[in-house]
């Protein structure tokens, strides 16, 4: 019977193998570094939003906490926007006639309110309750980082499930004294037995944290 391939085939089958699975590999790579880079997290990259609102200058300037603003934080799955009638308790004082504040005069006279863009924006499947990890010792800086330190609002960690799951399964190295919550400077140290402490305090069972029910509702 004759030889339907010429026997240099061979050579080209197994170049074509070999370049297949370079290819795949480096696809594989790449889509790994775009899904965890800040062009798809937004990590690091600032929203602009139609009143340029400083936590910096609000946080670190004038020592507002966070709850002020974000009043449901301890009480609510979320956090909470601020009504415009919040900013104005100080803005009809102070900066009243700012241009760059009339956005929020015009809500205010209105009753219509801001629309602010959303920095930390979990998908639909992901449930999440500020409250329950505000009252199990979880900072704000430990997700949002020190937003004190941001003339605008950017995200500092990714929000995915593996960053989510290490804090899950290693409570202790994250949780805080309550009185530490809104603190933009404290830090854990490497005394873990002071976080296992406050973990067995909060009752908090991490066996039960790594269920896939926890998150996915």
């Amino acid at each position: 019977m004759a030889q339907i391939f010429h026997p240099g085939m061979k050579v080209v089958s197994r170049a074509s193998i070999i370049l297949f699975v370079i290819v795949v590999t480096v696809l594989v790579v790449v889509g790994g570094a775009m899904y965890r880079s800040g062009y798809t997290t937004n990590v690091g990259n600032p929203r602009e939003q139609k009143v340029p609102f400083s936590h910096e200058h609000h946080v670190n300037g004038l020592g507002i906490s966070c709850a002020y603003c974000h009043t449901s934080v301890e009480k609510s799955a979320f956090a909470g926007i601020p009504p415009t009638h919040t900013c104005m308790t100080c803005h009809s004082q102070i900066w009243n006639t700012a241009p760059v504040l009339e956005p929020v005069r015009e809500s205010y006279r209105t009753g219509r309110p801001l629309e602010w863009i959303r920095v930390h924006d979990l998908p639909d499947f992901a449930y999440f309750n500020h409250s329950i990890h505000v009252n199990k010792g979880v900072g704000c800086e430990t997700c949002h980082g020190r937003v004190d330190r941001m003339p605008l609002t950017w995200s500092v960690n990714t929000l995915h499930m593996s960053w989510c799951l290490d804090c899950h399964r290693n409570p202790e190295k994250y949780v805080r004294p309550k009185s530490e919550i809104y603190s933009m400077t404290w830090k854990a140290g490497t005394d873990t037995a002071a976080g296992r402490r406050l973990v067995e305090e909060y009752d908090i069972h991490k066996q039960q944290l790594s269920d896939c029910s926890i998150c996915h509702r």
